[in-house]
């Protein structure tokens, strides 16, 4: 087929004559068309007769303004993952454009030129669901190497969807962080009006500048209203809404900080802590297998089968601690098998067992399913971390401490673990 994205083609199939703008497709039995009434059209190929390209797209070329460093500005360094936040769509071609230079972020955000001296560099261009743990590894030692050169704060831009699995993960491979190191996303993207990428990333800029915070947190709206951003603690926080510009909360934690967009101000929520004196150092994840099983009605031993050749199982349990284990009648004979399993399971390898619930703290101690899976040799009791954490913990013990696992998970290393949960999470 002739024309490439951008060219402005005529298209004949067996029905009609149109022209337009070529877009791109994400399927590769169609093309797509942006017609001159601004709607975007899908054509089968198969239906496809001729296509002819009546004038080839040309990308302009944009002079870009100069970034000069201020002796007397915080550094700030924006590594980027990818996610909405540096991108904006090209409506000349559909497609979606990602910004990454010094000089393009500030022509994107000009107002972080007046807060600090941005340095801007990528470490991947993808989506956050692809993230594997060797990507955590080179988000660290990008992070190292950035401290090293004396940095003030670290931005990490970085999709939503997996964000607070990453910002856990950075949470225990960066030992003895003395900066602040904040994952920040966006839930529309930066050219609509609607779009919280400027806010927060501009949220997190004033918070590095004007705080004395230093570990790893997350820079997002605290409500859909464009006033406010929270600074949300790594390990304790998730994203619980699809679309929403608030979609993240803390868990069984309260916000670090708030951020006044309007006024400029920051409000400490907690208390800062002091700082270490040991040099940083990275505990890096190995590629070790951990997998997720979540509790419900009518499964089947086969299902945790298949984990019998992993490093690690984190079980997503119901109420305090619960999995279908006990067998009452002639229907949950299949139960009997699903705790067998989980004690082969257990011979091989820790077994941890987090909420299903948001808030709380599961108690395995309280009903006969939760004191069977204790006595088998289920960890996490009393454990309030997410499973999304639990999970990020039981491979970084794994990859770090394999002989310690038992001991280390229920160990608060970082601020995942809360020995008391405040009255607001009861």
């Amino acid at each position: 087929m002739e024309g490439k994205v951008g060219d402005r083609v005529f298209v004949e199939t067996k029905d009609k004559k149109m022209e337009g703008i070529l877009m791109p497709s994400n399927k590769d039995d169609s093309i797509v068309l942006k017609l001159d009434s601004g709607y975007n059209l899908g054509v089968l190929k198969k239906k496809v007769k001729s296509v002819k390209v009546l004038k080839n797209f040309k990308e302009k070329k944009v002079k870009l303004k100069e970034h000069k460093p201020s002796k007397n500005k915080k550094k700030v360094c924006i590594l980027h993952t990818g996610g909405t936040i540096a991108s904006k769509v090209d409506y000349e071609t559909g497609g979606v454009v990602a910004k990454f230079k010094p000089e393009e972020i500030l022509s994107m955000f000009p107002e972080l030129e007046k807060l600090a001296n941005v340095d801007s560099k990528l470490v991947r261009n993808m989506v956050s669901e692809d993230m594997r743990f060797e990507h955590y590894n080179l988000l660290a030692k990008a992070v190292e190497k950035e401290v090293k050169k004396g940095v003030d704060g670290i931005i990490i831009t970085h999709g939503t969807d997996t964000m607070h699995y990453t910002s856990a993960a950075l949470s225990f491979v960066l030992e003895n962080l003395n900066v602040p190191v904040l994952l920040v996303g966006a839930q529309r993207s930066s050219d609509r009006g609607s779009s919280d990428a400027a806010m927060n990333l501009i949220c997190a800029v004033e918070f590095i500048v004007n705080s004395k915070f230093h570990g790893v947190g997350i820079c997002m709206h605290k409500n859909a209203d464009d006033d406010v951003c929270w600074i949300l603690p790594g390990l304790k926080s998730r994203k619980l809404h699809s679309s929403r510009r608030d979609a993240f909360k803390p868990i069984n934690a309260k916000a670090i900080a708030e951020i006044n967009y309007k006024t400029r101000s920051v409000k400490m929520l907690e208390k800062e802590k002091e700082k270490s004196n040991e040099k940083l150092k990275l505990k890096l994840f190995k590629e070790v297998k951990v997998g997720i099983v979540k509790a419900y009605p009518n499964m089947f031993a086969d299902q945790l089968k298949v984990f019998e050749k992993y490093n690690g199982l984190v079980l997503i349990g119901t109420g305090l601690g619960h999995m279908p284990i006990t067998e009452i009648d002639d229907f949950t004979k299949e139960n009997k098998k699903i705790l067998d399993q989980i004690k082969k399971l257990v011979g091989k390898m820790p077994v941890v067992m987090s909420p299903q619930t948001i808030f709380g703290r599961i108690d395995m101690n309280v009903y006969s399913p939760g004191r069977t899976l204790l006595d088998i040799g289920v960890i996490g009791n009393l454990s309030d971390m997410t499973p999304e954490t639990s999970y990020i913990k039981l491979a970084w013990l794994l990859s770090n401490y394999p002989k310690e696992v038992k001991e280390m998970y229920m160990e608060n290393l970082r601020g995942e673990f809360n020995e008391r949960i405040g009255e607001e999470f009861l």
